[in-house]
């Protein structure tokens, strides 16, 4: 949460308190690389002005200096698609590394981005290989840093085989999108960023307006999801929300938004105001169908978001997230809503059909797609079993002891669905 250049020379004068920054012999020495994070849609556009005000700082140029200009920057995923939805996220995240690559290399600073993502495609995640490539051109020289969740590190990395894969995927990833350091690589057509830029704004308005226009929402996710209960598993590295007894959107940490959406089988946080933004702009001119379909073939970064959001998709299933919306105490809430919902994932499936020129969700994948299909057969059961678990859970006129004996495999349910769905954190 770097929200002003202040926020990093804090952090350097608590290392100067303990001798980890400062003067020697009159010379300046650093033991710290200090990364900004930005997170939120709007730290991310201010951040080109941040980071100005940081590398104009007389002191803080002494200490990139003893760092030999070196400077590494962090990006969150997960706040700005919880706060503008996946695709202005995903946009946005697109432009600041522009920005920032590019006042570095004004400045003669090496930096290197590190990309903070998720198990989840509304926390960022992805295949490896297809989300290095989709970095913008000229951005990646040489290195690249991203995070691993917990999950995912255990079936990624937990034998050598699919360790060598993923490590050999990630590095040929790497050396494709490091080419602009050994030849000249043209940027995007500005016919595809001025695309962009019109397609991410309808879809952060329409994703907005559910999630923070929308009368009886937060109750909806709450009632209509097994949030509260992950709130008391004890899994990841920080609470459930920022403020316990703050139910609002901005208080849910990112983690529990998207693991709620995603055990109530409707991964909101995948795909949600693609399918609108998409069709009201090309509707407006005759022709823009092809121009999305050319964008989808040939440009890496609206291809794999695209590709992702058609994986949120497959794995959401509306019949069981009907189930789901039946735990909400106002019926009249829970039809309104839950037809949003709906309407927008059916939205949302048409248009990348079309876009893709495809039949089917992942046919472009008939891997991925089997090893999702397979899966089915045990969740969906677990889905309906963790259903029973929430009602007997739920009733408040149960004992404490009562309500203590159902919370246990209630959770072991949450873990059960978790690991069928796999990248779920």
């Amino acid at each position: 949460m770097t929200h002003q250049s202040s926020d990093i020379m804090e952090v350097a004068f608590l290392g100067s308190l303990t001798g980890l920054v400062g003067l020697q012999n009159g010379d300046w020495f650093s033991q710290l690389e200090i990364s900004p994070l930005f997170e939120t849609i709007d730290d991310l556009k201010r951040s080109e002005s941040i980071l100005s005000d940081l590398f104009s700082n007389r002191c803080y140029k002494h200490l990139l200096a003893a760092n030999n200009n070196r400077q590494e920057v962090m990006l969150g995923y997960s706040d700005s698609a919880k706060d503008g939805g996946i695709m202005a996220s995903a946009w946005n995240l697109y432009q600041t590394q522009k920005r920032i690559i590019a006042l570095a290399d004004q400045q003669g600073i090496r930096c290197r981005l590190f990309h903070g993502r998720g198990g989840t495609v509304g926390r960022g995640g992805g295949p490896t290989h297809q989300s290095i490539l989709a970095q913008p051109s000229n951005t990646v020289k040489g290195e690249i840093k991203f995070t691993e969740q917990g999950e995912v590190l255990s079936y990624k990395y937990g034998n050598r085989e699919t360790a060598i894969f993923e490590l050999s995927m990630g590095i040929t990833g790497l050396f494709k999108a490091s080419l602009g350091e050994v030849q000249d690589i043209k940027d995007e057509k500005q016919q595809y960023i001025n695309t962009m830029n019109e397609i991410a704004s309808i879809s952060e308005d329409h994703f907005r307006k559910l999630t923070e226009g929308t009368d009886g929402f937060l109750d909806y996710f709450y009632e209509a999801t097994p949030v509260t209960e992950i709130g008391m598993m004890n899994i990841g590295s920080r609470p459930s929300h920022r403020s316990k007894d703050n139910r609002s959107k901005s208080s849910v940490r990112a983690i529990a938004w998207v693991f709620g959406w995603g055990q109530a089988r409707q991964n909101l946080p995948g795909w949600y105001g693609i399918g609108t933004a998409l069709e009201q702009w090309h509707s407006q001119k005759p022709g823009r169908i092809k121009q999305l379909q050319t964008m989808y073939r040939k440009w890496p970064f609206f291809h794999t978001l695209l590709s992702n959001a058609q994986m949120a998709l497959f794995k959401s299933d509306m019949t069981i997230a009907w189930e789901y919306a039946q735990l909400c105490s106002s019926p009249q809430t829970r039809d309104r809503i839950f037809t949003e919902i709906k309407n927008e994932y059916e939205h949302t499936r048409q248009q990348i059909l079309m876009i893709a020129q495809i039949e089917d969700l992942l046919d472009e994948t008939p891997v991925l797609k089997k090893s999702l299909s397979r899966r089915d057969s045990y969740l969906d059961p677990l889905n309906h079993i963790q259903l029973g678990l929430i009602r007997h859970y739920r009733n408040n006129n149960l004992s404490e002891e009562e309500q203590s004996m159902w919370l246990r495999p209630l959770l072991r349910s949450i873990n059960a669905i978790s690991a069928g769905l796999r990248n779920t954190g």
